[in-house]
């Protein structure tokens, strides 16, 4: 088993999982990228990493994609086989390491939706932008469909996880004035307060993810239909999870949110059969 197919078993994660709609050769090219995202998200979150080694990794990284660089082991080299193999745009490798890179300031708030999103496109819709062109996607109109895709996955993240940050040297990523609409305030938060405004809050949020969903819907070109489907399998898998979570107010103090695997299975094979 090469490492790309290594970390990417080791992740069981829903993009993984939504891979197997796709033709064998494109499925591995999404492992190898794959690969690359979890190392570098593991370098920016991964709490056991000491700093030190969460710097000089995602430098190596960062000088994988300078001029001229060959990459330092194997899946740096696979990486960037893939971007020439696609002709995908550098600069979105590195903006995606910056993306990640923010991540290692626990303590970073965003003021506002704006500033978050900044932040969801560069660690998600990079994302999407990289994989529609391994995919095979020939339409602009699926880089609209990428980009608010991604935004809608993060948010569904970011709301499903808003416990588990807390654990994880207080992260928070809940906009300061989407609290403050609600006279939630950051005390409450760390304190896991559990009321009428947190509940209202949390679907005021998830309003914002369910309207990046559906213009991720509206923006499904015709000619890219069946290389989305992997995305699209995607797309079902998270938008359950944040349906799952509406319906039950968002106890995501207690628990983490997800769909059983048979009901993964259902979405996905409803991208190749069209139901």
């Amino acid at each position: 088993m090469s490492e790309a197919a290594a970390i990417t078993q080791s992740s069981k994660s829903n993009l993984a999982f939504a891979f197997l709609c796709l033709p064998k050769d494109r499925r591995n090219d999404m492992v190898t990228f794959y690969a690359f995202c979890r190392v570098i998200d593991d370098l920016a979150d991964e709490p056991d990493i000491p700093m030190e080694q969460k710097r000089a990794g995602l430098d190596s990284w960062i000088r994988c994609f300078q001029d001229g660089a060959k990459g330092e082991d194997s899946l740096q080299k696979e990486t960037l086989k893939l971007r020439d193999r696609y002709g995908i745009d550098n600069q979105l490798f590195l903006d995606l390491i910056e993306g990640c890179e923010s991540d290692l300031n626990p303590h970073r708030r965003f003021g506002n939706w704006d500033e978050l999103k900044e932040y969801t496109y560069r660690v998600a819709s990079i994302v999407g932008l990289i994989s529609i062109k391994i995919f095979g996607c020939v339409s602009e109109q699926s880089e609209k469909y990428a980009v608010s895709l991604g935004h809608a996955l993060q948010l569904t993240n970011i709301l499903r996880d808003v416990g588990e940050d807390l654990d994880d040297h207080v992260r928070i990523y809940l906009p300061e004035n989407d609290m403050m609409r609600f006279q939630y305030t950051e005390r409450d938060l760390i304190g896991r307060v559990y009321d009428g405004r947190f509940i209202n809050m949390m679907h005021y949020i998830a309003e914002r993810a369910e309207d990046y969903y559906q213009e991720a819907i509206a923006n499904v070109p015709e000619c890219d239909k069946k290389a989305l489907r992997a995305a699209e399998g995607m797309r079902r898998i998270y938008h359950g999870i944040l349906q799952k979570m509406r319906a039950d107010d968002f106890k995501v103090f207690d628990q983490r949110y997800s769909l059983p695997k048979w009901k993964k299975l259902y979405y996905l094979a409803g991208t190749q059969l069209g139901f």
